[in-house]
């Protein structure tokens, strides 16, 4: 006994949905990755010692990397910690 192809619709569509958000969502996490994959593996010295954050503001991406020995002008006072307001 053969299954009615129109059993098998609501399921074709599903999937189908289910691989065009999965691929949206890859190329918006590639987007915001400036085209790299996104990090696996991520440990604390990554994360808790700034070393991302300066990457940011090295290169305007999370993961953006560079090869240059000196840094940009103006890198000195792009601090990533915030100095409060002294009393004067």
């Amino acid at each position: 006994m053969a299954i009615p192809f129109e059993a098998l619709l609501p399921y074709a569509v599903i999937v189908t949905f289910f691989g065009i958000s999965g691929a949206g969502l890859l190329h918006v996490q590639r987007i915001q990755n400036g085209g790299k994959k996104g990090r696996r593996g991520v440990d604390r010295w990554d994360s808790v010692h700034l070393v991302m954050q300066r990457d940011r503001r090295l290169t305007g991406f999370l993961r953006g990397q560079t090869d240059k020995a000196a840094a940009p002008e103006g890198f000195e006072f792009n601090n990533a910690w915030r100095v409060e307001k002294r009393f004067s």
